[in-house]
């Protein structure tokens, strides 16, 4: 079989199964999928709750703990430290399993009695209000972040310190509100840059330093909205800005904008890649409608987030770590291989359909196992018992499929139904990749958490903050600030926040005015600035003469995070080089 279209079961719409494809999941003995790759996604990203986070009781020691799992959560949830002790046996919530029900049913049974973890850290100290974090010391309110030191309100970021407002970036020091940047210093207000210095307002900008306002420039200085200054000139220049006044920021961000949106853009972000597809890839090799992975990939296709040395996988989100064949997963590999619809799942080999399930080998449907073997249902069996009873449930799993409240068929080769998930659709990822209203989400068939009464006594209104810091002292520091969205975005707004004494020591340090948005709220801002998480099928736009393709436009045609609706004027990369480099 060479392709196939199939029609997706969940959104009605026909997609492609190739060859390479057919060949992965004959591989890994799975049928193939019946949801199209982004409902897949989707579906995935449902599992994971990054940075909605609650306080309730843990139900082994009865003390408050804060965990993504909401009160009303039927889950058992443990606090972190008692969860990887020895205080207590996954084993005792094992089911024997049952023929006449279907598998999911059974599962979705195990999940409300194994106990999971309060968070998803690993060898963090100091830190507060963060999750999915690991080698994290002395951060605040920080998610799916590793390596990082004195970082708060930040994402998926890596190998930085005393940085503020983070988004998917690595290297950075004493910074603030970056995206998607690596190498930076004592910069603010940046996207897509590497190796710049001193600096605002820059996008894809690469070796510059003491420069404001410029789009695609290469090591330059001293340079304001793309055009050269004298350093004493610039310096000039830069104090009838006002930096450190909040309309003043406002004001050139607003002309940093209409230049950014005139001027041209690569059609992806690669570096050191080859035969691939997607955006924001680095040091990889044959990896197809892949997003924000890195270091060492190799064959792996429909993957977002992740990578270091990861290869011949499919479906995933947060995975990788020397990991291989993994299927269907989301925050899984780190050391592990042949890990298939797993959540949670760090090292081990031949894990099927499990979460938070750690170092295990050969186990089917567990939730909470460490370093196990031939357990399924969380009941252990031996060897002979284990092979003998796995072709019989992926047989019933076929013979007897789940079906959803929407209709929709889960058999074996499906990861789990979206509704089964313990969080709800704007508690998850979902909300922050493919954003929904209550409306939208419950007429898909998704669950959704409605909003808390706050009845918060607002210290500080949002007209009312100081516009410069050098305005504001420590009596600020626990006030209630309100903010400027005020709850009626679709942002999880918290309405309010408060500033804490290391931000506002930062902000004195980078003289930068206070934010005027709580950090949810700051947090959708800079998602909504990436593009998304879909390619399509476009042609370059440049008809430069000077150009390799002489007085012809040139032909040279691309997968790309662009739609063909919006305004920017997209290049190929040999185009784009000629002009920027």
């Amino acid at each position: 079989m060479q392709t196939e279209i199939k029609n997706c079961q969940n959104c009605k719409k026909d997609f492609l199964i190739e060859l390479e494809d057919f060949n992965f999941y004959e591989k890994i003995k799975v049928p193939p999928p019946t949801f199209c790759s982004e409902c897949r996604t989707i579906r995935r990203m449902i599992f994971r709750n990054e940075r909605t986070l609650y306080k309730r009781k843990c139900d082994f020691s009865k003390q408050d703990i804060i965990t993504p799992f909401s009160p009303d959560n039927p889950c058992k949830v443990y606090e972190r430290e008692i969860w990887w002790s020895d205080k207590w046996d996954p084993l005792k919530s094992g089911l024997d399993i049952d023929f006449s029900k279907p598998f999911f049913t059974q599962w979705q049974e195990l999940l409300k009695n194994a106990p999971l973890p309060s968070l998803f850290n690993s060898r963090i100290s100091n830190s507060f209000f963060c999750n999915h974090c690991g080698e994290t010391r002395n951060s605040y309110l920080s998610f799916a972040c590793w390596e990082i030191e004195n970082v708060s309100f930040s994402t998926k970021t890596l190998s930085s310190k005393d940085s503020v407002d983070l988004l998917a970036c690595s290297n950075v020091e004493l910074s603030y509100n970056l995206i998607a940047c690596e190498k930076m210093y004592d910069c603010a207000f940046c996207e897509n840059c590497e190796n710049c210095v001193s600096s605002y307002f820059l996008y894809e900008c690469k070796g510059c330093t003491d420069c404001v306002g410029c789009v695609n420039l290469r090591n330059k200085s001293h340079c304001i909205f793309n055009e050269q200054y004298s350093k004493e000139d610039y310096d000039k220049k830069i104090e009838e800005f006002k930096l450190y006044d909040y309309q003043s920021l406002e004001t050139i961000k607003e002309k940093f904008i209409k230049l950014r949106g005139e001027n041209i853009r690569k059609f992806s972000n690669f570096y050191n890649t080859q035969n691939c597809t997607g955006d924001n890839l680095a040091h990889a090799f044959n990896c197809k409608f892949c997003f924000d992975l890195k270091d060492g990939i190799k064959d792996v296709k429909f993957g977002i987030n992740g990578g270091s040395k990861l290869e011949d996988s499919y479906d995933g989100y947060g995975f990788g770590g020397n990991a291989s064949q993994l299927y269907e997963g989301v925050d899984t590999g780190a050391d592990g291989a042949r890990l298939f619809f797993t959540i949670f799942v760090w090292g081990g080999n031949d894990v099927y359909y499990s979460y938070a399930s750690h170092g295990c080998g050969n186990v089917f449907g567990c939730i909470g196992l460490r370093n196990k073997q031939y357990c399924i249902l969380n009941k252990q069996y031996t060897k002979k018992e284990y092979l003998e009873l796995i072709p019989k449930i992926i047989k019933h799993m076929h013979d007897m499929p789940y079906v959803d409240k929407e209709g929709k068929i889960y058999k074996y080769g499906e990861f789990f139904p979206a509704e089964l998930s313990p969080f709800c659709y704007n508690e998850t990822i979902a909300q922050e990749y493919f954003p929904l209203n209550e409306e939208e989400a419950y007429k898909l068939g998704y669950r959704w958490k409605n909003e808390e009464k706050r009845n918060y006594k607002i210290d500080i209104k949002t007209e009312d903050i100081p516009d410069e810091i050098k305005a504001i002292n420590k009596d600020i520091i626990g006030k209630v600030i309100e903010c400027e969205h005020k709850g009626k975005c679709n942002e999880q707004c918290t309405e309010a926040f408060k500033i804490i004494e290391d931000e506002l020591s930062f902000y004195q340090r980078m003289k930068l005015p206070l934010p005027h948005l709580c950090p949810n709220c700051r947090h959708y801002v800079r998602q909504k600035q990436r593009n998304p998480v879909k390619l399509w099928h476009r042609q370059c736009m440049c008809d430069k003469e000077n150009h390799f393709h002489g007085a012809q436009k040139c032909k040279v045609e691309f997968e790309t995070s662009y739609s063909p609706e919006r305004p920017e004027i997209v290049y190929c990369e040999k185009c784009y080089q000629q002009e920027v480099y």
